[in-house]
């Protein structure tokens, strides 16, 4: 296997448009470059390169990364195509044989989480305390197989379970700290189990290697969901769920469906699209993105219909529009999140919704005009406040200027006034004054 970061440093040194430029007769124009597209055998420059990105057709909607053109070009596979991008851009790739390398240091804590991954899924379906998230996961209509295809456990209520359990396996206290499995608020304290009376999801690295947990109050309390903490494997701003079980469907479809918790990806994977990943109840950061954007560059956004959930899909869109990637988002009826969706309907009504989905800013532009915003010169000018935030968020030029262009479109007012605004809020007020 080529090790995820040998990748990334490809994709980085890769000059998209000479590599393609070598099977396509590319022209400058402004930032991009254009051609024919040699897919659907046009004429017209219709198929456009960005440096430092990706490509697209407009015409016959190809469209991916450095990799994506040699594979479909030259008919290699993905490893095939980072070791022809490498020798082109001057990086060695090698396949790494994991089981002719050293001892990796972070071993034993792979050790530890998968030994303590083992403990909650055997309290969650042999012990009479697992009998409550049982009946949980009954009442979610979630079976035994789908449950163990994704490894949930139950963290039992006792205090000491888990510290007995793993002391007698040989693992001292010490090392249960440095995990974060057990924690101590004062120095003299007995250590207490981070997760009690929770059901246990599994966290993995993109590699495979248990991580960490995230873990779902199961009786009255807060928070309702809580993470592993931060450990030398573990940072919840860094991780994705379900990432390492998603990323050759995310390359084999072009694309990844972000969706915002861990039952959302676990009822899609069920329902057989498998390309699903979450970030770890948080907001979407910027080394998640990151880490999508090695994999894909078309993301679709299938967040919750109700205010909060189009509230984050909009945050995750901006910071997503920062990488150059493509964003789409899927709308689901009022009312319902993507768990719910697809249980009562089914994998062909959630492909039909992906289908239907919008490139986010049209999908913005589209509830202003719902709302009335474009009616009179107020409402418009609080219109191209919320709008303004995404076009300076797209770092890709021609979409930042398509944006540009359907805003300008939309409030009917002359494009380079519109411009002249977005330079203006980048500089700051001090400039506007």
């Amino acid at each position: 296997m080529i090790p995820d970061e040998v990748v990334q440093q490809v994709s980085a040194q890769a000059d998209i448009v000479a590599i393609i430029s070598e099977h396509v007769k590319l022209k400058k124009t402004g930032s991009v470059w254009r051609g024919p597209c040699p897919f659907h055998q046009g004429t017209n420059a219709n198929f456009s390169v960005v440096p430092g990105g990706g490509y697209t057709c407009f015409v016959c909607g190809e469209k991916g990364s450095v990799f994506t053109f040699v594979q479909k070009r030259l008919g290699m596979s993905f490893a095939e195509a980072v070791k022809y991008v490498g020798e082109k851009s001057g990086v060695e790739v090698k396949e790494v044989d994991r089981r002719r390398e050293g001892p990796d240091p972070r071993e034993p804590m792979w050790e530890l989480n998968a030994t303590v991954g083992e403990y909650f899924q055997r309290v969650l379906w042999d012990a009479p305390g697992g009998q409550a998230a049982r009946d949980y996961l009954a009442g979610r209509e979630v079976t035994r197989e789908v449950a163990e295809r994704f490894g949930l456990g139950f963290a039992p209520r006792e205090i000491g379970a888990l510290r007995t359990h793993l002391n007698g396996l040989g693992y001292d206290d010490a090392r249960l700290l440095a995990a974060g499995l057990l924690v101590r608020r004062e120095e003299q304290e007995e250590p207490r189990p981070r997760f009690r009376d929770r059901l246990m999801f599994p966290i993995h690295d993109p590699s495979g290697h248990p991580v960490g947990f995230g873990g779902r109050l199961l009786g009255p309390g807060e928070p309702k969901y809580l993470n592993s903490a931060d450990s030398e494997i573990f940072n919840k701003g860094r991780i994705l769920y379900h990432l390492h079980g998603a990323r050759n469907a995310i390359r084999r479809d072009e694309r990844v469906i972000l969706v915002e918790g861990y039952f959302d990806a676990l009822r899609l994977v069920a329902a057989g699209i498998e390309c699903v990943v979450a970030p770890m109840g948080t907001a979407l950061t910027e080394a998640q993105a990151e880490l999508l954007a090695r994999y894909t560059r078309q993301v679709f956004l299938l967040y919750d219909s109700d205010g909060p959930g189009q509230k984050a899909t909009f945050r995750a869109a901006d910071v997503l529009l920062a990488k150059s990637l493509e964003v789409r988002v899927v709308t689901l009826p009022e009312g319902e999140d993507p768990d719910t969706f697809v249980q009562k309907q089914g994998r062909d009504a959630v492909e039909r919704q992906l289908e239907q989905a919008m490139d986010v800013f049209d999908r913005k532009v589209q509830l202003l005009e719902r709302a009335g915003w474009f009616r009179d010169l107020q409402h418009k000018r609080r219109a191209l406040d919320r709008l303004l935030p995404t076009i300076r968020a797209a770092s890709d030029p021609v979409t930042r200027d398509l944006y540009l262009a359907r805003a300008a479109d939309a409030a009917g007012i002359a494009r380079e006034v519109l411009l002249s605004e977005l330079h203006a809020t980048r500089r700051g007020p001090a400039a506007r004054a």
